[in-house]
């Protein structure tokens, strides 16, 4: 399986400047791990949107894929009570 690219959306870079330091490592590490998989055993994709969600621990990684260019973006990355809520 070939590689994909990972970009984060500069929202989502905010957000992750906002996790707590003990828990950023992890979810660093399962954003990595997109590149190989993205759609690996435990994400389910969003009902509402062609995106797809990815729990480590309390916190979630929403992302989207695009199969044709290899690509990954990562939309939103929170805690599970407020990262579903819209702005």
């Amino acid at each position: 399986m070939a590689k994909y690219n990972i970009s984060i959306k500069k929202s989502a870079v905010k957000e992750l400047e906002n996790i707590p330091k003990k828990h950023l490592q992890k979810i660093v590490k399962k954003i990595q791990s997109l590149s190989n998989n993205p759609r690996p055993q435990g994400s389910q994709k969003l009902s509402h949107k062609e995106q797809y969600r990815m729990r480590q621990g309390d916190y979630r990684i929403v992302y989207s894929v695009q199969d044709k260019e290899q690509s990954i973006v990562i939309v939103k990355v929170g805690h599970r009570k407020e990262v579903y809520r819209s702005n």
